[in-house]
């Protein structure tokens, strides 16, 4: 019987790694990502606007 509580905390860890795993796939892409990525670009633009600023 010891087998099984040796076995129970990998088991655990491998259902919870993969329970992660199909959550960050799933929330890749979708209605949010267009609105992500303008939230992205939105950002490198002020970056390099104050870089040219700075450098100009």
């Amino acid at each position: 019987m010891e087998y099984v509580a040796a076995l129970t905390p990998p088991f655990v860890m491998a259902v919870a790694f993969t329970a992660l795993i199909v959550t960050i796939v799933k929330s890749q892409g979708g209605a949010n990502k267009a609105k992500e990525d303008a939230a992205v670009d939105a950002a490198f633009a002020r970056a390099e606007s104050a870089r040219q600023k700075k450098d100009g």
